[in-house]
This record gives structure tokens, sequence and C-alpha cells, in this order.
């Protein structure tokens, strides 16, 4: 793989995922207004997000096909994994090391994007 097409897949994988946060914030905010608790209005939102940003990194950043229950399944699980480690970051960093949250902030957002952009390549998305 060369140089730009490394690039092409990292700048689409940024676009899928500021998308897919739009999706998430705007359909957490619609459950909430439709009488959702916090909590299960983020869920909508984590939900619908995942579908996007599966169907989105699939076909326009790792040209792969989406009807694929395999690759789905590696890519809902690198997704949970990455909550779990936005969450287990922002612990450690807020709660544990005392950091103010929007310093901690900080190395999530670019810690754990990168973490899924390379699992999303050499795992989720990878050829069989």
């Amino acid at each position: 793989m060369s140089g730009s097409d490394l690039a092409r897949q990292g700048g689409a994988f940024v676009v899928i995922g500021l998308l897919a946060t739009g999706v998430h914030v705007g359909s957490a905010l619609l459950a909430k207004q439709a009488g959702l608790s916090a909590l299960n209005a983020n869920l909508v939102g984590y939900c619908v997000a995942v579908g996007v940003s599966y169907v989105g990194n699939a076909r326009l950043t790792f040209r792969r096909p989406t009807r694929d229950l395999g690759q789905f399944i590696r890519f809902l699980t690198l997704s949970l994994t990455a909550l779990g480690l936005n969450q287990a970051l922002v612990y450690l960093l807020v709660e544990r090391a005392h950091w103010p949250f929007w310093l901690a902030l900080g190395p999530v957002v670019i810690m754990v994007p990168a973490i899924s952009f390379v699992g999303s390549k050499l795992w989720a998305f990878a050829a069989r």
C-alpha cells in the first residue's frame, strides 16, 4: 500500500468519524427530547452512529463490502473496545491523576481514534 492510499484512508476515517459523531449527537438530542433518559438517549445516539460509522468506513475508507457479518462483528467489537478505552482513559486521567477534564480529553481524542484506525485497518476491515 502506498503512502497516498494510507493518507486517503486516514482522511476518509477522520471525515466518517466526524460525520458519525454529528449523527450520534443529533440522534441523542432527539431521543432525549422524545423523553428518554440521558443514558438511554446517549445509547440511541451510539447505536445510530455505529451504523453510519460501519457503512461509511466499509465503503469509503477501506472499500470493503458492507454485507459481511463477521466484519460487522469485528467492527462492533472494536467500537465497543474503543468506547471502553475512552472511558478508562478519562477515569484514569481525571479521577486518579487529577487532571482537569478538558485536559484529559486531549489524549483521548488522539489515542482512541488512532487505535481505532489501526484496529479497523488491520483487523475489522482486513481482507480475509
